[in-house]
């Protein structure tokens, strides 16, 4: 751990780092916060959890259509230039919801369509401020993106919960879009360690790669991991409101949810040899390993130690994709092929929790279990299989990376 914590502040002191990571990480927590705050603004005016899992599914599915058309005219226009028009619409969006100006359905909407996605943007301010000689660094700092994502969905829902608990959905809204608005300028403003953009052609030739069977993959396991925390989400709720015990499900998830920031963060220290899709596999085949026992067990010891297990093999994927993303595309479409990932793994999630909870419904917790169990199975037969030929691209930004990470550079 503390070679780990070591790492990381020297990556966090690399000249502008700190400068755009912090103010994402600040955005990050008001996207996390944004979707749980509709439910509970939407929920206080209706009465109806119908009718804010309507408004909510409408923003999610406006977010994961809308964000790669953002990350389009980033990869066109340049952050410092998109960016505050995205996040003045937001914030108009935001106003009409909080004012019941419009049709809540109409708001939600509005709300994710302008969402930016921040931590693609900031993903890929590290592949440009990584690049060349400091490559091999580009893992540890997808780690830290994990980690700070991971981190967002711990604190950003609880917080808004509370607000809402005490009465005041709408503050929670107007505190995600504040933090979203203000950590997107304060992003936009650091204009020294935005990527620099290409010319028309170029990105014309560089749309190709985004049709290719190498990013096709990860955006295809983005998906399927989008399908496992969906289905995880619904079951392990039905889990314990079976048993009795609606209680049980916090800590059931806080569980899951530490070892995932300590699987992350661990791995962002670590300096592994050979192919990342190797690993990616290794780690798809261990999630689907520890998540098929979820299907028979009952015991709630059992129960959470192998959610514990779950939680370590998670973020490994999330850093490896973003990795394999990265090698996957050229850098005229890299904001494009970072948000097409988080559209994926929202999809999932989205398609994800109506399955299972019909599943759930039919024949217990089990069954949603084992959706994501199918999920992380069809996770290793995607990385072990489909589309195996690699490009020179991938092979090379490969032997470079693994080259500096044995001099330890």
């Amino acid at each position: 751990m503390p070679s780990a914590s070591a790492n990381y502040r020297t990556l966090l002191r690399t000249s502008g780092a700190a400068a755009f990571f912090l103010p994402a990480a600040v955005g990050r927590v008001g996207i996390a916060m944004t979707g749980i705050g509709i439910v509970w603004l939407v929920h206080a005016r209706t009465g109806s959890y119908a009718a804010a899992g309507l408004v909510t599914g409408a923003f999610a599915v406006a977010d994961a259509v809308a964000g790669p058309q953002i990350g389009r005219l980033v990869d066109r226009f340049g952050q410092t230039r998109v960016l505050p028009w995205a996040l003045g619409a937001h914030a108009a969006s935001v106003a009409l919801l909080l004012a019941d100006a419009v049709p809540d359905l109409v708001a939600g909407v509005l709300v994710g369509a302008t969402l930016p996605q921040v931590g693609a943007l900031s993903a890929a301010r590290w592949s440009a401020l990584l690049s060349g000689e400091r490559a091999a660094a580009l893992p540890t700092a997808f780690a830290l993106e994990a980690l700070a994502n991971g981190v967002s969905y711990l604190a950003g829902p609880a917080l808004v919960s509370v607000l809402g608990a005490a009465g005041r959905p709408g503050a929670g809204v107007l505190l995600a879009a504040t933090l979203v608005v203000g950590g997107g300028l304060a992003l936009a403003a650091q204009r020294r360690t935005t990527p620099p953009l290409t010319g028309r052609a170029e990105r014309r030739h560089a749309a190709r790669a985004l049709r290719r069977s190498a990013f096709l993959r990860q955006a295809a396991l983005g998906l399927a991991l989008g399908v496992f925390f969906g289905a995880m989400q619904v079951s392990v709720a039905a889990y314990a409101v079976g048993r009795g015990t609606p209680g049980a499900a916090a800590p059931l998830y806080f569980a899951s949810n530490c070892t995932n920031l300590v699987g992350g963060w661990a791995y962002g220290a670590w300096r592994p040899r050979g192919s990342p899709r190797r690993r990616q596999a290794a780690a798809a085949a261990g999630l689907a390993l520890a998540s098929l026992p979820l299907t028979f067990l009952d015991a709630p010891l059992a129960v959470g130690a192998t959610l514990a297990v779950t939680g370590l093999a998670v973020p490994v994927l999330l850093i490896l994709t973003s990795v394999l993303t990265q090698a996957a595309v050229p850098r005229a479409v890299l904001t494009q092929a970072f948000t097409w990932g988080n559209s994926a793994s929202a999809a999932g999630i989205a398609g994800a929790a109506a399955v299972a909870g019909r599943l759930v419904d039919a024949g217990g917790a089990h069954g949603g279990f084992g959706v994501a169990a199918g999920a992380a199975v069809a996770m290793t037969v995607l990385a072990l299989g489909w589309g195996s030929a690699t490009t020179s691209q991938e092979r090379g930004t490969w032997r470079r990376m693994a080259r500096r990470s044995a001099s330890g550079q």
